[in-house]
């Protein structure tokens, strides 16, 4: 088997996660219903509105309280992988999972829960289009690259600012589905997929065994801690309140990320 091969079939492999824990109950994040309730006792009726119709930053919100909400869910979402106890009480939820160790892709679906509230409040557009079961192509890449920032994929916060470039600098409301499906950040998301998954042994998909890639190690078989979702929720949230997109010219000199517990 060539190397490019291998590349293939290991971001195979993390595609397959990704799409399990996508399906999870619970796993989705309403943009809308997450920003108003994130922001109700920050912000007026008129900045939430703002808000959810353009973005956060075009809604005048300091970065400060941005941060602060920000620190705010990564401290609930941590608190609930610990226990991983969110999607997996819900009847039906592991039954979704098919063929993917339930463990990883509870773990998975805590990731891209967390992605998904930190690119809202940090002025990302829609991540999911529409409502069903599939995720489509444009949205599985940036979630992939998200994913990546996570775990400490240099290449992958390069994407990531990439497509946070296009997106401010058109305006847009939504992913540019051409770059991240066949153009410029496309061979990037295939090369961080292709590295996460090449993690991925047929050992775990056979048995279960909590070990998803060395920075997470054997945690996931008996709970995971403040010491391996807490830096990797920060490590993304970091580089997202870095990115032109979410300070717009009032915001040139915030830049310092509240730490938690301030």
């Amino acid at each position: 088997m060539t190397e490019r091969q291998q590349i293939q079939n290991s971001g195979s492999n993390f595609t397959q996660v990704l799409d399990a824990a996508a399906r999870l109950p619970g796993a989705r994040i309403s943009r809308a219903a997450y920003l108003r309730t994130a922001l109700k006792r920050h912000c007026t009726e008129e900045q939430i509105a703002r808000a959810i119709a353009e973005s956060p930053a075009a809604a005048g919100i300091p970065l400060k309280v941005i941060n602060e909400i920000a620190n705010t869910s990564i401290v609930y979402e941590t608190s609930k992988v610990t226990g991983l106890s969110t999607i997996a009480g819900i009847p039906g939820g592991l039954a979704m999972v098919g063929t993917v160790p339930a463990d990883i892709a509870q773990y998975m679906g805590h990731m891209l829960r967390i992605s998904q509230k930190l690119a809202y409040i940090y002025s990302w557009p829609d991540l999911f289009a529409d409502d069903g079961e599939d995720i489509d192509e444009a949205t599985e890449s940036m979630l992939t690259l998200f994913v990546g920032v996570m775990f400490g994929v240099q290449i992958a916060q390069g994407g990531v600012a990439r497509v946070a470039g296009m997106i401010a600098g058109n305006v847009a409301k939504k992913l540019p589905q051409q770059a991240l499906t066949k153009g410029v950040v496309y061979p990037v998301v295939k090369r961080v997929a292709g590295y996460i998954g090449a993690n991925m042994t047929k050992k775990i998909f056979a048995s279960g065994v909590a070990k998803f890639i060395p920075v997470v190690g054997a945690v996931l078989s008996g709970g995971l801690t403040l010491g391996t979702f807490l830096p990797m929720s920060k490590r993304l949230q970091k580089h997202l309140a870095s990115l032109e997109l979410t300070k717009p010219g009032h915001r040139t000199d915030e830049t310092e990320i509240i730490t938690l517990g301030s």
